[in-house]
């Protein structure tokens, strides 16, 4: 499931979120892109090993990938990865990124997944600031 480049109603609504949460999620992703002029977008499924690289993979698909910022998550597998392009990079940090995906982790590890993928979408943005 990749949630950013179409909106909420076109997403089967068999997955793990709800008609409600896919809509909060669609409007956090746009108001994210729209304050900082970056390109926020999320994959829930599975990761290939390495993950990381797996998905390096799926953010160079998405549009513009030096400013695209990828939260990907395999919960089954228990990975989180969070991917910036190189303009993307300039404005989030390494540590900035580890400390939104400590707070998503903790999030997903109470069985919270769109509560974490918001907590981290805010930081994420946040720490980006205005574009």
């Amino acid at each position: 499931m990749t949630v950013g480049d179409v909106t909420p109603l076109e997403q089967p609504v068999d997955g793990p979120f709800s008609t409600r949460q896919l809509l909060r999620l669609d409007e956090a992703l746009r108001v994210a892109d729209q304050v900082t002029g970056l390109n926020f977008s999320i994959y829930l499924g599975p990761l290939e090993d390495p993950s990381r690289e797996s998905a390096g993979k799926l953010h160079a698909q998405t549009r513009n990938p030096k400013s695209a910022v990828l939260i990907a998550v395999s919960p089954n597998q228990r990975k989180l990865e969070i991917i910036t392009g190189t303009d993307a990079r300039k404005r989030i940090s390494d540590r900035d990124a580890k400390l939104a995906g400590l707070s998503m982790a903790a999030s997903f590890g109470g069985g919270d997944l769109a509560g974490g993928l918001m907590i981290g979408i805010d930081q994420l943005a946040s720490h980006a600031g205005r574009g």
